[in-house]
């Protein structure tokens, strides 16, 4: 039986924001097809946005400490990703993105994997938000198709 069985399940959200440029582009495509794909967002120079980033923690509320996870570490955590995505131009200045297009999509599945990597307890990782603008939002839960 788990120490933890019978304690309260409580999520827990961290929110924080950067500013990034990037430019969507599939360099396997001709140039019409990247543009049928992307339109205006495969311009030549890119574009930029700025990114609202929601990170949620779930898991038992302990009772030492009454919380879910520690949140000085899990605000140092999502900064360092932030650090690495903070007025860049994702396509250039983020080694991830060289091979991987920088849809929104994939930028949330990048700041998973890197928030996942850091924190002291990566099985508490429930759900990464991210806001491209009022009207695109996206979200991973570290599910992968089967």
């Amino acid at each position: 039986m788990s120490s933890s069985a019978g304690l309260p399940i409580v999520q827990m959200k961290r929110i924080e924001s950067f500013s990034a440029a990037h430019r969507l582009h599939n360099p396997n495509l001709s140039s019409e097809k990247n543009v049928e794909i992307f339109g205006k967002c495969n311009n030549l120079k890119g574009h930029g946005h700025n990114y609202r980033v929601e990170v949620v923690l779930k898991g038992p509320v302990h009772p030492e400490s009454g919380m879910v996870y520690d949140l000085v570490d899990l605000k140092r955590c999502i900064q360092n990703v932030m650090d690495q995505l903070d007025h860049k131009h994702l396509d250039e200045d983020v080694p991830y993105f060289k091979n991987v297009i920088s849809t929104t999509e994939n930028v949330t599945i990048f700041i998973w994997n890197e928030v996942q990597k850091n924190l002291e307890q990566p099985q508490l990782l429930y759900e990464v938000t991210v806001h491209e603008t009022e009207k695109n939002v996206f979200t991973f839960r570290g599910e992968t198709s089967s």
